[in-house]
């Protein structure tokens, strides 16, 4: 991410299959439950519709309350039965605080002569909402490239819409004022991808959040486990290799992240220490593209340097089978090493075959 490509690993030593347990879907499920999302439905095909039922079945078992907004009642029935309120109803918010304690799934029929966005605007602003997910056919935004924009702040949207067609830029007008009203996120995704951008790291569409601004800090102990799931899918991924459940510990004991608007989980990474030869690892650094083009990699390093300094390390190294790694580090002011400049401990077990394509790179501390 930023400067490296979409994923990163400094290190990648070889260790014991991890045991199965946390999983993305369980990060995302544990941040839904209990509160209530938005969902936005301009229009749907019969054959899609499966693809919404499985979400809304999942997220209520999860104990996540749902609104469905459509201007398609038909549609609306079909997704909430009889459990549908009307936009227009000076009477809605309490009707539907009834409606919504009896099942967790309520739908809001939009009258044709209003706009859908605005109608959303308006239901997700007043009841406080965690989230709009707008589902449209078109699905995610796009650059002049054709690639997916994955994230956009209040300050882009106007830049953005611009380019747009009327209907999408007025969509994105409306998303504008919502996170600028502090609507804390919004998800524009198609109806085929909506499980992966609900439940997966890197997710399908795009996001949409107040303020880009990264925080970077040691993981607490609530933060392992989705610090964990982002390492699981380096190693599925084949940018970071297995390890063991002690080796796991320790790069947990020892990590950090960043996270973007405090909350969302962009990146990991862990400063691995060798005391008695005062210098430190960089390892197991591995980045979202959910994230692409906010340096986070670039972050994960310098934090590393700052916990380097305050614990008296006189070195920072890091290890990697990657070329582009390699040139990663140096860009932030690393220079190639060769292996007997790395402390000796690290080379105990170490691969015999691994060693002899290892890439070394050291950062003396001032």
């Amino acid at each position: 991410m930023g400067e490296t490509a979409a994923t990163m690993s400094s290190h990648q030593d070889g260790g014991p299959t991890i045991p199965g347990g946390f999983s993305q879907r369980d990060f995302y499920l544990a941040e839904f439950r209990g509160r209530t999302l938005a969902f936005s439905l301009p229009a749907a095909k019969p054959e899609e519709l499966p693809v919404l039922e499985s979400v809304l079945t999942e997220l209520k078992a999860n104990r996540t309350r749902v609104i469905v907004l459509s201007a398609d009642r038909s549609l609306l029935e079909k997704v909430a039965g009889d459990r549908v309120l009307e936009a227009n109803d000076p009477h809605w918010v309490g009707r539907l605080w009834r409606a919504i304690r009896n099942d967790v799934r309520v739908a809001i029929a939009v009258p044709s002569e209003e706009s859908l966005a605005s109608v959303c605007r308006r239901v997700v602003l007043r009841l406080r909402l965690a989230k709009l997910v707008w589902i449209d056919p078109d699905g995610p935004l796009k650059d002049a490239s054709g690639k997916r924009i994955s994230l956009l702040d209040r300050t882009e949207i106007g830049d953005e819409a611009r380019r747009l067609d009327a209907e999408r830029r007025r969509l994105l007008e409306e998303i504008q004022i919502m996170v600028e009203a502090g609507l804390p996120a919004v998800n524009l995704c198609s109806l085929a991808g909506l499980d992966d951008d609900l439940f997966t790291f890197e997710g399908t569409g795009t996001f949409f959040a107040r303020e880009r601004y990264l925080d970077v800090r040691r993981l607490s102990l609530d933060e392992f486990d989705a610090a964990d799931g982002l390492i699981r899918r380096g190693v599925s991924e084949g940018y970071l290799v297995e390890r063991s459940p002690e080796q796991l510990e320790e790069i947990l004991s020892n990590g950090f992240g960043v996270f973007v608007e405090g909350r969302y989980l962009a990146g990991v990474g862990a400063l691995l220490p060798y005391d008695a030869a005062k210098c430190g690892e960089i390892s197991s650094l591995y980045t979202l593209t959910r994230f692409l083009g906010e340096g986070v990699g670039g972050h994960l390093v310098s934090f590393a340097l700052e916990c380097a300094a305050e614990q008296g390390f006189e070195t920072v190294f890091a290890c990697t089978t990657s070329e582009r790694v390699q040139a990663f580090f140096e860009r932030h002011g690393f220079r190639a090493a060769k292996p007997d400049e790395i402390p000796a401990e690290k080379w105990e077990d170490y691969p015999p075959e691994r060693r002899q394509r290892v890439r070394c790179v050291c950062r003396d501390l001032e």
